[in-house]
Protein backbone atom coordinates (compact mmCIF):
# COMPACT_ATOMS: atom_id res chain seq x y z
CA UNK A 1 0.00 0.00 0.00
CA UNK A 2 2.57 2.32 0.68
CA UNK A 3 4.87 1.53 -2.04
CA UNK A 4 1.56 2.26 -4.52
CA UNK A 5 1.10 5.84 -2.61
CA UNK A 6 4.38 6.10 -3.37
CA UNK A 7 4.48 5.52 -7.27
CA UNK A 8 0.80 7.38 -7.24
CA UNK A 9 2.57 10.41 -6.00
CA UNK A 10 5.71 10.39 -8.07
CA UNK A 11 2.80 9.76 -11.50
CA UNK A 12 1.56 12.64 -10.53
CA UNK A 13 4.57 15.07 -9.52
CA UNK A 14 5.08 13.90 -13.22
CA UNK A 15 1.72 14.92 -14.46
CA UNK A 16 1.47 18.37 -13.02
CA UNK A 17 4.39 20.47 -14.14
CA UNK A 18 3.78 19.11 -18.05
CA UNK A 19 0.38 19.75 -17.51
CA UNK A 20 0.79 23.29 -16.26
CA UNK A 21 3.32 24.60 -18.78
CA UNK A 22 1.48 22.67 -21.88
CA UNK A 23 -2.20 24.00 -20.75
CA UNK A 24 -0.74 27.49 -21.13
CA UNK A 25 1.01 27.15 -24.27
CA UNK A 26 -1.86 25.72 -26.43
CA UNK A 27 -5.14 27.57 -25.48
CA UNK A 28 -6.23 30.26 -26.56
CA UNK A 29 -5.48 34.13 -24.85
CA UNK A 30 -8.77 34.48 -24.19
CA UNK A 31 -9.76 30.90 -22.99
CA UNK A 32 -6.50 30.29 -20.66
CA UNK A 33 -7.72 30.64 -17.32
CA UNK A 34 -10.55 28.23 -18.42
CA UNK A 35 -8.44 25.58 -20.00
CA UNK A 36 -5.36 25.65 -17.25
CA UNK A 37 -8.02 25.46 -14.12
CA UNK A 38 -8.85 21.83 -15.77
CA UNK A 39 -5.89 20.94 -13.25
CA UNK A 40 -7.54 21.89 -9.73
CA UNK A 41 -10.83 20.54 -11.05
CA UNK A 42 -9.57 17.18 -11.87
CA UNK A 43 -7.62 17.15 -8.46
CA UNK A 44 -10.94 17.94 -6.83
CA UNK A 45 -13.13 15.69 -8.63
CA UNK A 46 -11.33 12.89 -8.30
CA UNK A 47 -10.85 13.41 -4.38
CA UNK A 48 -15.06 14.32 -4.41
CA UNK A 49 -14.99 10.45 -6.04
CA UNK A 50 -12.55 8.80 -3.77
CA UNK A 51 -14.46 10.25 -0.61
CA UNK A 52 -18.28 9.73 -1.77
CA UNK A 53 -16.91 6.13 -2.52
CA UNK A 54 -15.13 5.81 1.09
CA UNK A 55 -18.41 7.33 3.03
CA UNK A 56 -21.00 5.25 1.72
CA UNK A 57 -18.66 1.71 1.17
CA UNK A 58 -20.04 -1.14 2.67
CA UNK A 59 -17.23 -3.37 4.43
CA UNK A 60 -19.49 -6.47 4.41
CA UNK A 61 -19.11 -5.98 0.26
CA UNK A 62 -16.30 -9.17 -1.00
CA UNK A 63 -14.05 -6.42 -2.99
CA UNK A 64 -12.56 -3.67 -0.47
CA UNK A 65 -12.79 0.06 -1.15
CA UNK A 66 -8.66 0.11 -2.12
CA UNK A 67 -9.26 -2.45 -5.02
CA UNK A 68 -12.18 -0.53 -6.45
CA UNK A 69 -9.77 2.97 -5.89
CA UNK A 70 -7.26 1.06 -8.01
CA UNK A 71 -9.85 0.03 -10.55
CA UNK A 72 -11.12 3.38 -10.94
CA UNK A 73 -7.63 4.87 -11.39
CA UNK A 74 -6.44 2.08 -14.40
CA UNK A 75 -9.95 3.58 -15.99
CA UNK A 76 -8.96 7.20 -15.80
CA UNK A 77 -5.78 6.21 -16.66
CA UNK A 78 -6.52 4.68 -20.19
CA UNK A 79 -9.07 7.30 -20.75
CA UNK A 80 -6.04 10.04 -19.99
CA UNK A 81 -3.90 7.91 -22.28
CA UNK A 82 -6.68 7.89 -24.97
CA UNK A 83 -6.88 11.35 -24.66
CA UNK A 84 -3.04 12.69 -24.74
CA UNK A 85 -2.42 10.67 -28.15
CA UNK A 86 -5.51 12.67 -29.39
CA UNK A 87 -3.88 15.89 -28.17
CA UNK A 88 -2.23 18.46 -30.19
CA UNK A 89 1.54 19.42 -28.90
CA UNK A 90 2.29 22.78 -27.90
CA UNK A 91 3.64 24.89 -31.44
CA UNK A 92 6.45 25.95 -29.00
CA UNK A 93 7.87 22.63 -28.61
CA UNK A 94 8.44 22.43 -32.70
CA UNK A 95 9.66 26.04 -32.49
CA UNK A 96 12.38 25.36 -30.22
CA UNK A 97 13.73 22.94 -32.02
CA UNK A 98 12.82 25.14 -35.43
CA UNK A 99 10.60 22.61 -36.84
CA UNK A 100 8.28 25.26 -38.38
CA UNK A 101 6.45 23.32 -40.23
CA UNK A 102 5.53 20.81 -37.85
CA UNK A 103 4.84 24.35 -35.31
CA UNK A 104 2.37 25.70 -38.05
CA UNK A 105 0.47 22.09 -38.50
CA UNK A 106 -0.21 21.98 -34.75
CA UNK A 107 -1.19 25.69 -34.73
CA UNK A 108 -3.81 25.02 -37.45
CA UNK A 109 -5.08 22.31 -35.64
CA UNK A 110 -5.18 24.48 -32.08
CA UNK A 111 -7.28 27.22 -33.90
CA UNK A 112 -10.88 27.61 -33.91
CA UNK A 113 -13.51 26.44 -36.69
CA UNK A 114 -14.19 29.82 -37.74
CA UNK A 115 -10.52 31.06 -37.68
CA UNK A 116 -9.33 32.07 -40.70
CA UNK A 117 -5.95 31.46 -42.16
CA UNK A 118 -4.44 35.60 -41.11
CA UNK A 119 -5.49 34.00 -37.29
CA UNK A 120 -3.43 31.45 -37.77
CA UNK A 121 -0.05 33.29 -38.89
CA UNK A 122 -0.73 35.71 -36.59
CA UNK A 123 -1.04 33.25 -33.57
CA UNK A 124 2.27 31.26 -34.81
CA UNK A 125 3.83 34.75 -35.34
CA UNK A 126 3.21 35.48 -31.63
CA UNK A 127 4.62 32.16 -30.59
CA UNK A 128 7.60 32.79 -32.72
CA UNK A 129 8.25 36.19 -30.87
CA UNK A 130 7.43 34.34 -27.20
CA UNK A 131 10.41 31.72 -28.70
CA UNK A 132 12.79 34.11 -29.91
CA UNK A 133 12.79 36.59 -26.84
CA UNK A 134 13.56 33.44 -24.91
CA UNK A 135 16.27 32.44 -26.84
CA UNK A 136 17.70 35.23 -27.26
CA UNK A 137 18.28 36.20 -23.57
CA UNK A 138 20.65 34.50 -21.44
CA UNK A 139 19.91 31.71 -18.76
CA UNK A 140 21.65 34.13 -16.17
CA UNK A 141 18.96 36.55 -16.88
CA UNK A 142 15.64 34.64 -17.19
CA UNK A 143 16.96 33.75 -13.75
CA UNK A 144 17.39 37.54 -12.48
CA UNK A 145 14.08 38.41 -14.03
CA UNK A 146 11.92 35.62 -12.91
CA UNK A 147 12.78 36.52 -8.83
CA UNK A 148 9.89 38.53 -8.67
CA UNK A 149 7.28 36.30 -10.42
CA UNK A 150 8.50 33.08 -8.95
CA UNK A 151 8.04 35.14 -4.91
CA UNK A 152 4.56 36.07 -6.03
CA UNK A 153 3.68 32.37 -7.22
CA UNK A 154 5.08 30.72 -4.16
CA UNK A 155 3.30 32.72 -2.25
CA UNK A 156 0.15 32.50 -4.53
CA UNK A 157 0.57 28.54 -4.61
CA UNK A 158 1.33 28.01 -1.46
CA UNK A 159 -1.66 28.73 -0.35
CA UNK A 160 -3.14 26.03 -2.05
CA UNK A 161 -1.73 23.51 0.52
CA UNK A 162 -3.86 25.44 3.55
CA UNK A 163 -7.17 24.98 1.20
CA UNK A 164 -7.21 21.06 2.06
CA UNK A 165 -4.95 19.56 4.79
CA UNK A 166 -5.20 16.47 7.65
CA UNK A 167 -6.90 19.16 9.92
CA UNK A 168 -9.45 20.05 7.92
CA UNK A 169 -10.28 16.65 6.85
CA UNK A 170 -9.99 15.91 10.74
CA UNK A 171 -12.30 18.64 11.54
CA UNK A 172 -14.97 17.89 9.04
CA UNK A 173 -14.90 14.32 10.25
CA UNK A 174 -15.44 15.19 13.68
CA UNK A 175 -17.56 17.85 13.45
CA UNK A 176 -20.31 16.05 10.99
CA UNK A 177 -20.70 13.41 13.41
CA UNK A 178 -20.87 15.30 16.71
CA UNK A 179 -23.53 17.07 14.78
CA UNK A 180 -24.91 14.62 12.79
CA UNK A 181 -24.63 11.55 15.05
CA UNK A 182 -22.68 9.18 12.65
CA UNK A 183 -19.07 9.32 11.14
CA UNK A 184 -20.05 9.16 7.89
CA UNK A 185 -22.83 11.59 6.84
CA UNK A 186 -24.01 13.63 3.75
CA UNK A 187 -21.53 16.93 4.87
CA UNK A 188 -18.56 14.79 4.27
CA UNK A 189 -19.92 13.92 0.43
CA UNK A 190 -21.18 17.92 -0.01
CA UNK A 191 -17.81 19.36 1.71
CA UNK A 192 -15.86 17.99 -1.38
CA UNK A 193 -18.45 18.33 -3.77
CA UNK A 194 -18.61 21.70 -3.06
CA UNK A 195 -14.57 21.95 -3.74
CA UNK A 196 -15.01 20.74 -7.51
CA UNK A 197 -18.16 23.04 -7.61
CA UNK A 198 -16.20 25.95 -6.91
CA UNK A 199 -13.35 25.06 -9.40
CA UNK A 200 -16.08 24.74 -12.40
CA UNK A 201 -17.92 28.04 -11.27
CA UNK A 202 -13.78 29.62 -11.76
CA UNK A 203 -13.80 27.57 -15.63
CA UNK A 204 -16.91 29.00 -16.25
CA UNK A 205 -16.25 32.83 -15.05
CA UNK A 206 -12.55 32.78 -14.89
CA UNK A 207 -12.15 34.60 -18.42
CA UNK A 208 -14.64 36.95 -18.10
CA UNK A 209 -14.13 38.30 -14.45
CA UNK A 210 -10.60 37.94 -14.61
CA UNK A 211 -8.41 35.47 -12.42
CA UNK A 212 -7.22 38.05 -10.02
CA UNK A 213 -10.58 39.24 -8.71
CA UNK A 214 -11.52 34.97 -8.31
CA UNK A 215 -8.54 34.72 -6.40
CA UNK A 216 -9.06 37.61 -4.49
CA UNK A 217 -12.60 36.51 -3.31
CA UNK A 218 -11.65 33.48 -3.03
CA UNK A 219 -9.25 34.31 -0.59
CA UNK A 220 -10.56 36.60 1.60
CA UNK A 221 -13.72 34.61 2.31
CA UNK A 222 -11.26 31.51 2.98
CA UNK A 223 -9.43 33.72 5.96
CA UNK A 224 -12.73 34.91 7.36
CA UNK A 225 -13.99 31.41 7.24
CA UNK A 226 -11.26 29.83 8.95
CA UNK A 227 -11.19 32.74 11.58
CA UNK A 228 -14.63 31.91 12.29
CA UNK A 229 -13.96 28.46 12.46
CA UNK A 230 -10.97 29.16 14.90
CA UNK A 231 -13.54 31.66 17.34
CA UNK A 232 -15.50 28.40 17.83
CA UNK A 233 -12.25 26.49 18.64
CA UNK A 234 -11.09 29.15 21.00
CA UNK A 235 -13.56 28.15 23.50
CA UNK A 236 -13.25 24.26 24.40
CA UNK A 237 -16.45 23.79 25.63
CA UNK A 238 -17.78 24.32 22.02
CA UNK A 239 -16.08 21.54 20.70
CA UNK A 240 -18.72 19.75 22.66
CA UNK A 241 -21.98 21.18 21.94
CA UNK A 242 -23.44 19.52 18.92
CA UNK A 243 -24.72 23.16 17.52
CA UNK A 244 -21.37 25.02 18.02
CA UNK A 245 -20.28 21.44 15.34
CA UNK A 246 -22.88 22.01 13.29
CA UNK A 247 -21.32 25.45 12.55
CA UNK A 248 -18.17 24.35 12.30
CA UNK A 249 -19.20 21.95 10.04
CA UNK A 250 -21.32 24.20 7.72
CA UNK A 251 -17.49 26.61 8.10
CA UNK A 252 -16.10 23.97 6.62
CA UNK A 253 -17.97 23.38 3.76
CA UNK A 254 -18.44 27.19 2.72
CA UNK A 255 -14.90 27.16 3.26
CA UNK A 256 -14.21 24.67 0.61
CA UNK A 257 -15.90 26.34 -2.46
CA UNK A 258 -14.48 29.52 -2.17
CA UNK A 259 -11.04 27.29 -2.10
CA UNK A 260 -12.20 25.77 -5.40
CA UNK A 261 -12.43 29.40 -6.63
CA UNK A 262 -8.89 30.28 -5.41
CA UNK A 263 -7.07 27.15 -6.23
CA UNK A 264 -8.67 27.20 -9.99
CA UNK A 265 -6.91 30.79 -10.35
CA UNK A 266 -3.37 29.42 -9.58
CA UNK A 267 -2.57 27.06 -12.66
CA UNK A 268 -2.80 29.74 -15.21
CA UNK A 269 -0.93 32.29 -13.51
CA UNK A 270 1.96 29.46 -13.11
CA UNK A 271 2.16 29.02 -16.90
CA UNK A 272 2.33 32.55 -17.55
CA UNK A 273 4.79 33.98 -15.01
CA UNK A 274 8.37 32.65 -16.07
CA UNK A 275 10.64 32.93 -18.99
CA UNK A 276 10.22 30.36 -21.71
CA UNK A 277 13.75 28.63 -20.64
CA UNK A 278 13.21 28.52 -16.47
CA UNK A 279 9.65 27.92 -16.71
CA UNK A 280 9.74 24.00 -15.95
CA UNK A 281 11.92 24.60 -12.87
CA UNK A 282 10.42 27.22 -11.58
CA UNK A 283 7.22 24.97 -11.60
CA UNK A 284 8.40 22.03 -10.30
CA UNK A 285 10.09 23.92 -7.49
CA UNK A 286 6.77 25.66 -6.57
CA UNK A 287 4.75 22.71 -7.06
CA UNK A 288 7.97 20.93 -4.43
CA UNK A 289 7.84 23.47 -1.75
CA UNK A 290 3.46 22.95 -1.67
CA UNK A 291 3.83 19.61 -1.43
CA UNK A 292 6.41 19.94 1.37
CA UNK A 293 4.09 22.67 3.22
CA UNK A 294 1.54 19.65 3.25
CA UNK A 295 4.37 17.24 5.09
CA UNK A 296 5.15 20.00 7.44
CA UNK A 297 1.51 20.22 8.30
CA UNK A 298 0.95 16.43 8.63
CA UNK A 299 4.16 15.71 10.40
CA UNK A 300 4.00 18.37 13.16
CA UNK A 301 -0.44 19.11 13.67
CA UNK A 302 -1.47 17.64 16.75
CA UNK A 303 -4.98 16.90 16.91
CA UNK A 304 -6.26 18.36 20.50
CA UNK A 305 -8.95 21.46 20.47
CA UNK A 306 -5.57 23.68 21.37
CA UNK A 307 -4.23 22.53 18.16
CA UNK A 308 -7.31 23.18 16.00
CA UNK A 309 -7.43 26.60 17.50
CA UNK A 310 -3.97 27.41 16.89
CA UNK A 311 -4.04 26.27 13.34
CA UNK A 312 -6.81 27.84 12.37
CA UNK A 313 -6.19 31.35 13.51
CA UNK A 314 -2.62 31.21 11.98
CA UNK A 315 -3.64 30.01 9.14
CA UNK A 316 -6.61 32.43 8.52
CA UNK A 317 -3.90 35.10 9.64
CA UNK A 318 -1.78 34.01 6.87
CA UNK A 319 -4.31 33.94 4.45
CA UNK A 320 -5.51 37.46 4.91
CA UNK A 321 -1.89 38.85 5.02
CA UNK A 322 -1.33 37.30 2.22
CA UNK A 323 -4.28 38.32 0.28
CA UNK A 324 -3.57 41.72 0.56
CA UNK A 325 0.08 41.20 -0.18
CA UNK A 326 -1.48 39.31 -3.58
CA UNK A 327 -3.80 42.51 -3.73
CA UNK A 328 -1.00 44.81 -4.71
CA UNK A 329 1.34 42.44 -6.62
CA UNK A 330 -0.97 39.95 -8.61
CA UNK A 331 -1.22 41.18 -12.41
CA UNK A 332 -4.12 40.59 -14.26
CA UNK A 333 -3.33 38.95 -17.06
CA UNK A 334 -6.88 37.83 -18.53
CA UNK A 335 -6.72 37.62 -22.71
CA UNK A 336 -3.03 38.64 -22.59
CA UNK A 337 -0.64 36.47 -24.81
CA UNK A 338 2.14 34.11 -23.08
CA UNK A 339 4.76 37.16 -23.58
CA UNK A 340 2.73 39.92 -22.56
CA UNK A 341 1.53 38.10 -18.92
CA UNK A 342 5.24 37.02 -18.33
CA UNK A 343 6.45 40.97 -18.70
CA UNK A 344 3.47 42.35 -16.48
CA UNK A 345 4.57 39.68 -13.58
CA UNK A 346 7.90 41.09 -13.55
CA UNK A 347 6.66 44.43 -12.18
CA UNK A 348 7.01 44.49 -8.04
CA UNK A 349 3.36 45.84 -7.81
CA UNK A 350 0.30 45.25 -10.01
CA UNK A 351 -3.26 47.03 -8.57
CA UNK A 352 -5.55 46.74 -11.31
CA UNK A 353 -8.03 43.64 -11.67
CA UNK A 354 -8.60 43.84 -15.71
CA UNK A 355 -5.25 44.03 -18.33
CA UNK A 356 -5.10 47.28 -20.12
CA UNK A 357 -4.87 44.94 -22.79
CA UNK A 358 -8.17 43.12 -22.63
CA UNK A 359 -10.02 46.69 -22.07
CA UNK A 360 -8.09 48.18 -24.90
CA UNK A 361 -9.70 45.17 -27.14
CA UNK A 362 -13.02 45.22 -25.83
CA UNK A 363 -13.36 49.11 -26.81
CA UNK A 364 -12.41 48.07 -30.10
CA UNK A 365 -9.33 50.29 -30.24
CA UNK A 366 -6.17 49.03 -31.77
CA UNK A 367 -3.19 48.05 -29.74
CA UNK A 368 0.24 48.90 -30.38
Amino acid sequence: MVAARYIGGIGIGFISVAFIIHNAEVAPNDARGKWCAVEQSGLGLGIAVQVIMDSMWNPALPIGNNQVHGIIGIAFAIVAIAVLMLSVESPIFYLRRNDCDKASDCQWQLMDKKATPSDQREALEENKSYVSEGIHETIGHDLVVAIVPFIKMLLCRCLVAFSFSMPLTQTIIASSEAWKGTLYSWPIIVWRILRWIGTLISILVMDKLGRKLLAMLGLVCMAGLMLGMAGIYSNYANTQSPYYMGQVCRLSMAFQMFAGLFVACTPAYMGEAFPMRVKPFYVALIVCIEQLIHIIVIVTFKKSADSFYKYYLGVGIILLISMLILLVTLPETTKMTLREAGHRFRRLHDITFQSPLARIRQRGKPFN
